[in-house]
């Protein structure tokens, strides 16, 4: 009988990182970037665009794209080795705080958009206020969408409070790790 011991564990490292790819899918992230994270999780080293690109036979442009984008959810970062010409880039080995980089990375992005707009509706309704008539009844309608652009951000502080709770790692006194065995 021949020895299929490293064919077996290339083959469990290849579902893990398809499972990690589908994980992050769940959350929202393309199938690309949870592969790429997966290859270079599962590296357990840094790893270059080269040898990425090799790995998933996805070309250097598009795998710099990825990397970029996994960098820009702050779940990849380059990395420097002495001796080492090309850029390397490694991934958070602790799946707690990938998920943590992930969502709080999204979190910001959307309040930072809701806010922009939410800002734009606001300064349309002052300029609607300022003008010199008003029918009757805009006076209420204004007051009231003001009031609802207030309850708006509001909300968004709130995320922006429970972003600064998962980042401080507060959220592990509330709801701790399991510890390792």
């Amino acid at each position: 009988m021949t020895d299929k011991r490293p064919e077996d564990i290339e083959n469990v490292q290849r579902q893990f990182v398809e499972k990690i790819a589908d994980n992050m899918h769940s959350f929202g992230v393309s199938t690309t970037v949870g592969r790429i994270l997966g290859i270079i999780y599962m590296n357990r080293d840094p790893m270059t665009l080269d040898q990425l690109s090799e790995q998933t036979g996805m070309s250097k442009t598009r795998m710099s794209q990825v990397v970029r984008d996994m960098i820009d959810l702050n779940i990849a970062e380059r990395v420097f080795r002495a001796g080492v010409r090309k850029d390397l880039y490694q991934v958070e080995q602790d799946y707690y705080q990938t998920f943590i980089s992930l969502f709080t990375s999204n979190w910001r992005k959307a309040i930072y958009k809701s806010r922009h707009f939410e800002q734009k509706l606001k300064e349309k309704l002052e300029n609607i206020r300022e003008s010199e008539t008003l029918e009757e009844g805009t006076e209420e309608d204004i007051n009231s969408l003001l009031a609802e652009i207030h309850e708006w951000m509001d909300y968004y502080d709130w995320i922006q409070r429970l972003i600064e709770f998962f980042e401080s790692g507060e959220i592990f006194e509330h709801v701790p790790k399991k510890s390792k065995k």
